[in-house]
């Protein structure tokens, strides 16, 4: 016990919730209109109606506009929802639902599943009382510097479900354990899991959903990991498991980032059911109109009002929650503009919620990345705030992917991405590694589709292909789709290969896609948001199948990992740091001569060299990048031939010359003259 007393130094208590004591449980909730409040208890998640309701007696049992009671000899796995009378007056902003059975905003786990009405009452799943005690075994959080991070983004239940022969836990927070040593040998070094917060499976009424929720960005429950990822049925279970996983991840190396969705809930508009916020205080939760409709800034039928007191509140503790008693590591704040709209909608520089996100000193160890746009027109990618705050670069994406396609007059944003996108975060005195570079990500293609389609093809969502983006910066080099014809599927692979090296060689913090190291596929969908299937699910034969592209992300990702050269924590100047030095990053044309910028051409020699790192393990790095469609010749300027340069990778040589995970491949040519097929990168190390 002394042990276990030790490890709880991150435990962190609600205030609010269900708060388990040694002679039963405080229920507390917020609720300013209320005129009544309840407690509905139940034994067993199939019980359509409690076995006991508590009423609160406003005199007693109500402290300013905080409703709170002890019920004595309740245990932890108690189930019980909240319900709540008071004036239904939506053109006021008020929605009280007598009947209706409120999952507590502060739920720590949720059990069962909507179930079937008949008469009009939805009943939800059950909150679960928790008992928030684990033996972290000294676990702590790992602290690995931005700029060193390699981060992989992931669906839990689609990273094992598609291997059900080989994990005994497939789809689940246990699954995820016994395919650590995959992620080990890939080399990342954080997780970034998509929602985990509880979401709805079935629709209110207990029926399975025309579109599956499957990304599950339709939050219901912000302080309760997604019981559709648990292995079994035991209520609450899921909190044992999703701490063992982070634990075992910590235990390998590897961080674990949350994306988190606090700009809208699964309450929907005015047609939407009520589930919690909308029967307990409606026009504090939400951003509303002056007739009492919502504003939808999500794009989803409403907006949480983030920067109301009790919504900040509400993220404060939420974050806090996360991060003391799970050890999580770092957030992605889903549509993150909506947060630095004031409680009217407006945008606004820093706004208090941004603020506290990034001064909290209990969150200080935490990565916090911001999506830096919304669903209502906002853009901030570059302006979002100052500080620690990191983004999404959606500029990244969009500069890489045109610039591999061959688009004229991207040259020069290549050049801007490859060493930092300093144009987009200098200037708030932020750092190269603020910029999370990426090119694909959940929303949108895979990069085998990438480089496979050029028209979306989403008709499996069933919605005539209008949803999805039409706007890729893709190509499929002659076939829409699959193709056996040979020099395509090469092109494609050296084209993957080109994005993945570009975006692993360039300054920022990279982020990989679950799948793409595998060239996974979803058929031409770039919206697979309702596909809860073998659409979306990692394929684990891929990892024979596609083992050379496999083996070329573990060789660059550890690369990357070993240089400092290539993930400078500070802007790069082009110049030397000393005379007689390389300047930090030299630009040159495909003849040799510096890089006329007025008149640049698609191809280009990136060298980033070690001048000002007072690291022995730093190697000079060039990059040929060469995205024309016929074979070029590329002049290496004089004053790099006196380097000792070996190649690392060579995107269009067969497998296993392409890549000499050691940098130790063949020297480059005495005379400095290099043919380059089309559609290709190499990369030297001197």
């Amino acid at each position: 016990m002394p042990a276990l007393h030790k490890h709880m130094q991150f435990h962190y208590p609600l205030p609010y919730g269900a708060i388990l004591q040694e002679a039963g449980v405080q229920f507390a909730v917020y609720s300013r209109s209320a005129t009544a409040m309840r407690i509905l208890l139940y034994r067993r998640t199939s019980d359509r109606e409690p076995y006991r309701v508590v009423e609160l007696n406003p005199a007693t049992d109500r402290w300013g506009d905080i409703w709170s009671v002890f019920v004595p000899g309740l245990k932890a796995g108690q189930l019980y929802h909240f319900q709540a009378d008071g004036p239904f007056t939506p053109e006021e902003g008020l929605r009280f639902d007598p009947r209706a059975r409120l999952i507590d905003p502060y739920a720590r786990a949720l059990a069962g599943d909507f179930q079937s009405s008949t008469d009009g009452v939805v009943r939800p799943p059950r909150c679960v009382v928790v008992e928030d005690q684990f033996d972290w075994q000294g676990d702590r959080h790992l602290k690995i510097p931005l700029s060193e991070t390699v981060i992989y983004e992931m669906h839990v239940k689609g990273f094992t479900k598609g291997a059900s022969r080989d994990v005994k836990n497939a789809g689940s927070y246990l699954g995820v354990i016994e395919k650590i040593p995959y992620l080990k040998s890939l080399g990342i070094t954080a997780v970034e899991l998509m929602p985990i917060h509880e979401f709805p499976i079935l629709d209110p009424f207990g029926n399975k959903p025309e579109r599956q929720n499957y990304w599950g960005y339709d939050s219901m429950a912000f302080f309760s990991p997604h019981r559709g990822y648990m292995a079994g049925d035991k209520p609450g279970d899921q909190v044992r498991q999703f701490k063992e996983m982070v634990q075992a991840l910590h235990s390998a190396g590897i961080e674990v980032i949350l994306d988190v969705v606090f700009n809208h809930t699964a309450e929907g508009n005015h047609m939407g059911p009520t589930l919690n916020f909308k029967g307990l205080q409606n026009d504090v939760y939400y951003m509303l109109n002056d007739d009492g409709t919502y504003k939808n800034y999500s794009g989803c039928g409403n907006t949480l009002n983030g920067n109301h007191p009790i919504c900040r509140e509400m993220i404060f503790h939420c974050l806090r929650h996360w991060v003391h008693n799970y050890h999580i590591d770092g957030f992605r704040f889903d549509l993150a503009s909506i947060l630095s709209r004031d409680r009217n909608g407006e945008l606004m520089p820093n706004t208090p919620m941004v603020e506290i996100i990034a001064e909290d000193p209990m969150l200080a160890d935490t990565k916090i990345i911001a999506e830096a746009w919304d669903a209502a027109g906002a853009y901030q990618v570059g302006s979002f705030a100052k500080g620690r705050w990191a983004e999404w670069n959606g500029r990244y994406r969009d500069d890489i992917r045109r610039y591999w396609r061959g688009d004229s007059a991207v040259t020069g944003s290549m050049a801007t991405r490859l060493s930092g996108s300093s144009d987009l975060y200098e200037h708030s005195g932020r750092d190269p590694y603020h910029s999370i570079n990426f090119i694909t990500s959940h929303d949108g293609y895979t990069l085998n589709d990438l480089v496979s389609y050029e028209q979306k093809h989403n008709q499996a969502n069933k919605e005539d292909n209008r949803d999805g983006d039409n706007n890729n910066y893709s190509s499929n080099y002659g076939v829409e789709g699959p193709t056996r014809r040979k020099a395509i599927v090469e092109l494609r692979l050296r084209q993957a290969k080109n994005l993945m090296a570009s975006l692993l060689l360039s300054h920022g913090t990279p982020m990989i896609v679950s799948g793409d190291e595998v060239l996974r596929t979803q058929r031409g969908n770039n919206n697979a948001y309702c596909q809860d299937n073998n659409l979306s699910w990692f394929d684990w034969k891929l990892v024979e199948r596609n083992s050379e592209m496999l083996r070329f992300c573990e060789a660059v990702i550890a690369f990357r990992k070993a240089q400092p050269t290539v993930r400078r924590a500070t802007f790069l100047t082009g110049k030397p740091h000393k005379a007689g030095d390389l300047p930090d990053v030299s630009w040159y044309s495909p003849g040799g001569d510096a890089m006329d910028w007025s008149h640049a051409t698609q191809s280009l020699i990136c060298v980033f060299s070690t001048t000002g790192l007072e690291t022995p393990i730093a190697r000079n790095v060039m990059l040929l990048l060469h995205p024309g469609p016929s074979e070029q010749k590329f002049q290496i300027p004089s004053e790099l031939r006196r380097l000792p340069w070996k190649l690392f990778f060579d995107t269009s040589a067969a497998a296993p010359l392409d890549v000499y995970p050691k940098a130790d491949g063949p020297e480059l040519p005495a005379r400095g003259s290099l043919q380059v097929t089309h559609h290709s990168m190499l990369c030297y190390v001197a």
